[in-house]
């Protein structure tokens, strides 16, 4: 009877200890994107994200949330892989939250442009050569830093005195697109795009003025004129182009992926 006891006793702790040992067994971490082939991805809804993973990973699965955000938290949970969308955007979520990264490898590489209407080239090539110049003059290179940092929030949007002598350029934007278009804490719109219109409207010698809308009503309402210009991290596209003027790209990247990173 004691010999049986035993080996219940034997065979029960056993039993947890595989149970523990399972109960604790982790996802592998992820490194490079193909060990993303087959895994779940979040995706914002609305995108066209899970489409271009599709076209690399046929064999990927989707979960769809309302805002990258939404979706950077359920893969931060453990309840989805990777997060699929614009690289910037998802350095900047990794940067504010601890736990997260941003795999090296895209799944695509785009350029990003500010737009006009077709008629208004003359506007086109300024914005060109207000890129230009702050390459040349390493301004560039400090709004990268300003709106890119490694870890943290961006920076505070700098001052543009500006004249206004020869009017108004409106801008469109869709605040949602933090780096590059987004509400500060003062509930001010500031980001990458909106410094670089300013600096635009201090070349022509106008005032800007914001005007924050839906993503999708960016484009028509350039076209109807409601707006000069458009810019909210937009990707360049020959499908655009047909109903828009591109700016030179001013930066590229693409739809990269948003892993956890392993505790250290």
């Amino acid at each position: 009877m004691g010999k049986l006891r035993s080996r219940v006793l034997s065979g029960c702790f056993m039993l947890s200890v595989l149970l523990l040992a399972g109960g604790c067994t982790q996802k592998a971490e992820i490194t490079s994107l193909p060990q993303l082939a087959d895994k779940s991805f979040a995706v914002p809804t609305g995108t066209a994200a899970d489409t271009l993973v599709l076209s690399k990973f046929p064999q990927a699965k989707f979960q769809y949330f309302n805002t990258v955000l939404d979706a950077a938290l359920a893969v931060k949970a453990g309840k989805a892989d990777a997060v699929a969308y614009d690289e910037p955007i998802l350095k900047n979520i990794a940067a504010k939250n601890d736990g997260l990264k941003v795999l090296p490898e895209m799944i695509t590489v785009d350029n990003y442009g500010f737009a006009v209407s077709p008629a208004n080239r003359a506007l086109k090539e300024a914005i060109d050569a207000v890129v230009k110049a702050l390459r040349q003059g390493g301004g560039y290179d400090e709004m990268q830093a300003r709106w890119f940092p490694k870890k943290g929030n961006p920076a505070a949007m700098p001052e543009i005195p500006v004249e206004g002598a020869a009017g108004v350029l409106k801008l469109g934007t869709a605040a949602v697109t933090e780096p590059f278009s987004f509400v500060d804490g003062s509930q001010q719109v500031v980001g990458f795009d909106i410094e670089l219109a300013k600096r635009v409207a201090k070349q022509q010698g106008k005032t800007l003025e914001v005007v924050n809308m839906e993503f999708g009503s960016l484009i028509p309402a350039l076209i109807s004129g409601k707006v000069d210009m458009i810019a909210a991290c937009i990707t360049i596209t020959d499908e655009r182009a047909q109903k828009v003027l591109f700016s030179e790209p001013y930066y590229t990247g693409g739809i990269a992926a948003l892993v956890r990173e392993a505790k250290p």
